[in-house]
């Protein structure tokens, strides 16, 4: 690569940082979050810090994440990885290419869970050391009994980043051992066959791409920024891709 090229390449990294990386809309309640990749690492190193110094957790340390496509999704899953946590992912959309693993049934260290999905899932929720229930734009008054509001204790964290020297790629990622490097390859192959290339703006809107290997970590290998949006009007998907600039819409 030449003195232009990398000259070139630095200019477009600088101009990324102010360009949305995650777009969350709900077409229903009129809520949009956009944040950029600085923002949302903010939101990542709040999460991981919740975890690791108020929670006390850290590499070999388990957790499931019950939470639809989110911003505060993103944040929980990238602090938790952040720090070598290993995350299971879960909604129930099922088809596709694999969920991020189960893992074995022993009580977890953290669970993280919606309040609509506790609703739905009482009897279902894993159990947990640590309980966290996010409102994702739709919050409560009352937690219950043995739960916190995740909102509420991340937004008291430190936003510094954390350490990353101590996760490796052979880490596991998940519960059921599968590694970073392996979910990494697996983002690669979904981003490969969506097409996405550095630059696309990907729209999310199907409950069959919930998973974040899907709507979270291929647009992230790819290099390209995602939109989620959540109760879309069919009418109106024309006219939000215009809007938002998407260039690739699943």
């Amino acid at each position: 690569m030449g003195p232009s090229q990398t000259v070139s390449r630095s200019n477009d990294v600088a101009q990324d940082v102010d360009r949305p990386l995650l777009t969350f809309r709900d077409d229903a309640t009129g809520e949009r979050v956009e944040l950029t990749a600085s923002e949302l690492g903010d939101w990542a190193a709040r999460a991981a810090a919740l975890l690791r110094d108020d929670c006390g957790l850290g590499v070999g340390d388990r957790a499931a994440v019950l939470l639809p496509a989110h911003w505060q999704t993103a944040a929980v899953l990238l602090g938790a990885w952040s720090i070598g946590v290993a995350v299971s992912a879960r909604s129930r959309a099922t088809a596709g290419l694999p969920v991020l693993g189960q893992g074995a049934d022993e009580p977890l260290d953290a669970v993280f869970v919606s309040w609509a999905r506790l609703d739905d899932w009482l009897e279902d929720v894993p159990e947990g050391r640590h309980r966290f229930v996010l409102g994702l734009g739709h919050p409560r008054a009352e937690v219950p009994e043995g739960w916190r509001d995740w909102l509420a204790e991340v937004s008291r964290q430190d936003a510094a980043p954390p350490g990353y020297a101590a996760v490796h790629p052979s880490f596991a990622a998940t519960p059921d051992g599968t590694s970073y490097y392996a979910w990494g390859e697996i983002a690669r192959h979904i981003a490969d066959s969506l097409g996405l290339r550095p630059g696309d703006r990907l729209l999310v809107d199907r409950p069959d791409y919930e998973e974040p290997v899907k709507w979270l970590l291929a647009p992230l290998v790819a290099g390209a920024s995602v939109v989620v949006c959540t109760n879309l009007d069919p009418a109106r998907r024309d006219a939000l891709i215009a809007a938002e600039g998407i260039t690739k819409a699943l």
